[in-house]
């Protein structure tokens, strides 16, 4: 017997040929094979959770918009190893609750890599407890002092915004040595307001300030005429004004429409673009108040033109708003975290971040290393009369910019911080 094996018959070969041309179709058609052959590599996923509607909706909305623009630059510049990044905009509805859920969901049914937003005090903490408790960046947009304190904090926690404490501080340095020293504080009822008034009056000391009361109000009021006849019988040198977005506008045309303003300086720890907007000309005429940004100082900042420019050319020739600006920074710092860090672990994205000297739109930044606090500077407005204005946007004069210090943070030590 001959130990060579007998050739396919021409029909046995044709017909294995067929089989294998069958299997072959099948495999490349099935889900499975599409992955292998075609799948390009994931998206940075990146988490953005603001108000979408309720009152602070008109701020929230431009936070979407430049931090749309962060995205599209990562993009344009070829991403990460081929990755590029991906925006998913959830709706906090302004509630704690409805905050930690969306994150959660984000983080769990999603797989974001990272979180940024929050315009709330209380929903940025609810953020922050479902990021830290998972070991995921957030980089929070909105001012709040508890979010830097250790109790809070975490190694994920960045703070792209300024926080009650330098803004109500820089604010108060600027106003009381000029309006006087007799104060009355009109606070919305949670951390937001409670944390500006403490800014104020710890600043305050050093002038000789004195609080005469601190007049509470619930969050988004609309009628604060049960209030001013107190105001007035106070007589105080200036009226802080220490709430933000609708319930700010109604306070300050209300107190405008009562003729505070003939007695008292009117004055507010954050005056923002789209609360002038909103609010007019007349309403606001003279309120001074603090800001992170305004678009004005393309005129001396080449990162704020440069800025600016993107987003006129995204969106029509609108001018990006202060809250809007902060959507572009805390975006743009977390991946150029991932650039630096050449990876999109948290860990390593979060020592990239803490190492990073920038300036994105308004000069020198930096996160302070034992909170990740970003020092930055406070710019101190004045809102325009209609007569003075160039153009609908050209609603402020900027009095004064506080320049870039640790000095004016509460300390480590005073946050919980060791040393």
């Amino acid at each position: 017997m001959s130990d060579q094996q007998p050739s396919p018959s021409p029909e046995l070969s044709r017909r294995r040929l067929l089989q294998a041309g069958a299997a072959g179709a099948a495999l490349a058609s099935s889900p499975f094979a599409v992955n292998i052959v075609r799948a390009q590599p994931a998206n940075i996923k990146i988490g953005f959770l603001v108000p979408q509607t309720g009152p602070y909706a008109p701020e929230a909305r431009d936070q979407v918009r430049a931090a749309e623009i962060a995205v599209a630059d990562f993009n344009a510049a070829g991403g990460f190893n081929g990755r590029k990044a991906e925006l998913l905009v959830r709706d906090d509805k302004l509630n704690p609750g409805e905050a930690a859920t969306r994150t959660l969901e984000l983080i769990e049914k999603d797989k974001v890599d990272f979180m940024v937003g929050s315009l709330s005090a209380a929903t940025q903490l609810s953020m922050n407890a479902v990021t830290r408790e998972r070991h995921v960046i957030f980089n929070s947009i909105s001012q709040s002092d508890a979010i830097n304190e250790a109790k809070d904090w975490s190694p994920w926690t960045f703070h792209e915004a300024l926080n009650p404490h330098l803004t109500a501080g820089a604010v108060a340095r600027y106003c009381f040595p000029k309006f006087g020293k007799k104060i009355v504080y009109l606070t919305a009822d949670y951390a937001y307001g409670h944390e500006m008034v403490r800014g104020f009056e710890r600043a305050g000391k050093e002038f000789g300030a004195t609080t005469l009361a601190d007049i509470r109000h619930p969050l988004g009021a609309a009628d604060y005429s049960a209030f001013l006849p107190r105001i007035q019988q106070l007589k105080p040198d200036i009226l802080v004004l220490c709430n933000f977005g609708r319930d700010l506008v109604n306070s300050c045309k209300q107190a405008t429409d009562f003729g505070l303003k003939s007695t008292t300086r009117i004055i507010t720890p954050v005056l923002v673009f789209t609360a002038r907007q909103v609010g007019g000309a007349d309403v606001f005429e003279g309120v001074v108040g603090g800001t992170s940004y305004y678009w004005g100082m393309e005129n001396n900042i080449p990162s704020a033109k440069a800025f600016n420019d993107k987003f006129r050319k995204a969106y029509g020739g609108a001018v990006p708003s202060d809250y809007g600006a902060l959507g572009y920074a805390g975006v743009r710092s977390v991946l150029q975290g991932v650039l630096d860090a050449r990876s999109t672990e948290s860990d390593k994205v979060a020592e990239a971040m803490s190492r990073l000297r920038y300036d994105w739109y308004k000069g020198p930044q930096f996160y302070r290393k034992c909170d990740h606090q970003s020092v930055q500077s406070v710019i101190v407005v004045e809102s325009k009369a209609e007569k003075d204005m160039k153009g609908k946007d050209d609603v402020f004069n900027i009095a004064h910019i506080e320049a870039p210090s640790e000095a004016n943070l509460r300390s480590c030590t005073e946050l919980g911080f060791k040393a």
